[in-house]
């Protein structure tokens, strides 16, 4: 799964051309290439890094881009185009056309190939000068959520691509003072939108120096806590355990992960533990160069642990020029752990409870760590929401006798946790789950809100937010939670593209589920579910033979696979109104009756 993930993604891409390149080279060749230079330094690649994007590559005049979210290469466009309508014009003045599709692409290196790079190049020469052309892909991904509206220019046929390409077309207006209106209002979007996100961090799993695998829960604890501390920092975007944990017991090159998951700053070191001493080595990279940003070395008795974590998450502020506000600071020391043996119990059980491994054993263990972490500091909220998520995921899975009541425990657990520690994110997402499996989507919403209020980068709280509107009807409020929830935890994406694919699905946007699906098969090979939304997306599109191949592969993975309970399973709050769709694509497709 992880090589899938590094070498093959969805993906939008934006490719320029200047409009007349060879003439102007012609006419004025210093002239022109001096406009160039000019017109990528101040204007095109500012917007780029703006609205989170890469340039992949130059190719003469043009330029290939790739952006995580299609809502940001849209925008960059037209921000690049409507800044450029509103220049004084002259001979050497840069115009370019600019297409822009979302995909699957191919990674090799820095370089990226496959159709969604493709045909993004062949939309690109039918845009007007100073214009940009979309694929409808894009046109239906992107909705309302940009202030601009896309005429349809029917379909066309490209070279080497062997189905025909619906298009849409932004033309500029022509008026100057109009267009920097525009484009002012485009840049300032891409301003909020982007979250502060040019400062940007990803802390990898700390190395276990310690010589003892059993101290891994240890070392692994730290970054934790590192990560959770540095994501309350406002004005800082700081990537998922999930994501950054994939590079554990790798060497990887720093100037890769920057690229991959899409940061500027990565945190490496190592921890060695040895009786009552502990020592900590940290470092701060660039990850555009490698170069590093700062270092330190501490040798610490353990219970000065507490005050090295601080240490360190304010001297990567200082390195980052992050301004640590006020409100900051309350918020990291709010639920500061007190008691260092309570916390090592903690660290143990947070650690069973975010491993691959789950059954009842390591349910037993779990509840034993937490329980321990409880009576050793009573009033460790975060202790008391590890152990009502060991109950409420008890309640899911049946691991236990008496598992029918694990969620009313669970569900009380969270509220006291919440009460102790209600400046814990951790506290306020186990009530929201358990809320949310009671049916008390009032309840689960508010406790969201809240975690996202205290971690702005919390990415569970993002998928479990947008799954809260997509059950209760609402597909269009989930789309933007979920691509903030990719953009913080990318190696967890499986997870946030199925909400996502059926987000769309429910809207009618079949051309954006069927891409996002494809993906998520991709990633989880094995997945019936996806394969089911497939199925039905492709009804809808009016492919009824390859929605029955897909159902047909479900069926050989999951010969057991019901429509019907699955539907009663998914979390609907009223599934005969709101997932009629995901019916009606398979009726269409003649896979249900």
């Amino acid at each position: 799964m992880e090589e899938v993930r590094q070498n093959r993604r969805l993906a939008a891409i934006l490719a320029a051309d200047v409009v007349g390149y060879s003439r102007m080279m012609a006419a004025n060749e210093s002239g022109t290439l001096a406009a160039l230079r000019a017109h990528r330094e101040s204007l095109f690649n500012p917007t780029v890094t703006r609205n989170n994007g890469r340039v992949v590559k130059l190719i003469g005049d043009g330029t290939l881009v790739e952006f995580g979210s299609v809502v940001d290469a849209v925008r960059c466009a037209l921000e690049i185009q409507l800044a450029a309508a509103a220049e004084a014009s002259g001979p050497t003045q840069i115009r370019l056309r600019i297409g822009v599709n979302l995909g699957d692409v191919i990674i090799e290196d820095d370089d990226i190939y496959g159709d969604g790079v493709n045909v993004a190049a062949r939309l690109e020469p039918l845009a007007d000068p100073g214009g940009i052309c979309v694929a409808s892909i894009v046109n239906e991904s992107i909705g309302t959520r940009i202030d601009v509206r896309f005429e349809d220019a029917g379909e066309v046929t490209v070279k080497n691509i062997d189905r025909p390409i619906r298009i849409w077309k932004w033309r500029p207006n022509g008026n100057a003072g109009q267009s920097r209106a525009a484009a002012e209002a485009i840049a300032a979007a891409a301003e909020e939108a982007a979250d502060n996100s040019s400062c940007s961090l990803a802390v990898l799993p700390f190395n276990n120096m310690s010589g003892d695998p059993e101290q891994e829960y240890f070392s692994d604890g730290i970054t934790e806590d590192l990560i959770t501390d540095l994501s309350k920092v406002s004005g800082l975007m700081v990537i998922a355990r999930n994501s950054t944990f994939a590079y554990k017991g790798k060497s990887p090159d720093i100037r890769q992960v920057g690229r991959e998951l899409g940061v500027t700053s990565v945190l490496e070191g190592s921890i060695r533990k040895a009786g009552n001493r502990v020592r900590i080595t940290a470092q701060l990279i660039d990850a555009s160069n490698g170069a590093h940003l700062w270092a330190e070395r501490y040798d610490r008795d353990l219970t000065d642990i507490f005050e090295v974590q601080d240490e360190v998450t304010r001297k990567i502020v200082e390195a980052l020029r992050i301004q640590l506000t006020p409100t900051d600071e309350a918020k990291i020391k709010a639920e500061a752990p007190k008691n260092v043996a309570a916390h090592d119990y903690l660290m143990r059980g947070r650690e069973l409870l975010f491993g691959p491994t789950k059954n009842r054993e390591v349910f037993n263990r779990m509840v034993e760590c937490f329980e321990n972490a409880i009576h050793l500091d009573p009033t460790d909220g975060n202790a008391l929401a590890g152990l009502a998520l060991c109950y409420v995921f008890d309640y899911q899975n049946r691991w236990s006798a008496n598992s029918e009541d694990s969620l009313r425990k669970g569900d009380e657990l969270a509220e006291k946790a919440v009460k102790l520690a209600p400046g814990s994110e951790f506290a306020h997402n186990a009530l929201a789950i358990a809320a949310g499996l009671n049916h008390d989507r009032e309840r689960s919403r508010k406790h969201l809100d809240e975690a996202l209020r205290i971690n702005p980068n919390f990415s569970k709280a993002y998928v479990a937010r947008a799954a809260a509107e997509i059950f209760d009807g609402k597909p269009a409020e989930a789309i933007p939670y979920l691509e903030k929830g990719i953009r913080l935890d990318p190696a967890f994406a499986q997870q946030h593209l199925q909400f996502l694919g059926v987000a769309h699905l429910l809207l009618g946007n079949y051309e954006t589920a069927e891409a996002t699906f494809k993906q998520r098969i991709l990633l989880v090979p094995e997945t019936d579910i996806g394969r089911s939304m497939l199925a039905s997306t492709l009804g809808h599109l009016g492919r009824p033979d390859e929605a029955k191949a897909v159902w047909a592969d479900l069926m050989r993975i999951n010969p057991n696979y019901d429509f019907e309970e699955h539907m009663k399973r998914a979390g609907f709050y009223h599934p005969e109104r709101d997932a009629k769709p995901i019916r009606d694509g398979l009726q269409k497709a003649g896979i249900l009756p």
